[in-house]
């Protein structure tokens, strides 16, 4: 297993030492989750790594494997697993990497959102692109390409 790294001045890692007090759900050897303080829905849960990272591939895969399982057993915690049509109630999980990809703080975090009416929880816009068959086959190409490297 990978050493965990922290960062002095990080938010989250200050969390997960306790220096800062929050209101811990789920903590693992490797994860650590916490009610949201600025909720945009009711149970906005955060899930982070105990390992210190700005972006979802500077953490070992061990703590990525770890951050899931701890998710799901929060959408029970929260009766978020009652509903299994696609209509009513639901749920997000989302994960930000980058300013420009809307995260604020520079540790990777998991966000658990209920969505249990239109008014809260996440809204997202989807500005779908038209389908371009002989780009996408162009791009899958290299794609392989590059995963036969790996």
């Amino acid at each position: 297993m990978a050493s965990a790294a922290s960062n002095a001045s990080c938010i989250f890692c200050k969390i997960i030492k306790g220096e800062i007090p929050s209101f811990k759900l789920i903590e693992t050897s490797l994860s650590y989750s916490f009610l949201d303080i600025q909720p945009t829905a009711e149970a906005h849960v955060l899930v982070i790594p105990k390992h210190h990272g700005a972006k979802l591939h500077n953490i070992p895969d061990e703590y990525l494997a770890d951050i899931l399982p701890v998710v799901k057993k929060l959408t029970k915690v929260l009766k978020l697993d009652t509903n299994n049509t696609p209509d009513g109630e639901g749920y997000n999980v989302l994960q930000n990497n980058g300013r420009i990809a809307h995260q604020l703080v520079d540790h990777v975090h998991f966000h658990l959102i209920p969505k249990r009416n239109e008014s809260t929880g996440l809204g997202v816009e989807w500005p779908a692109q038209e389908t371009d068959f002989e780009a996408l086959g162009k791009l899958h190409k290299q794609l392989q390409e590059e995963l036969s490297k790996l």
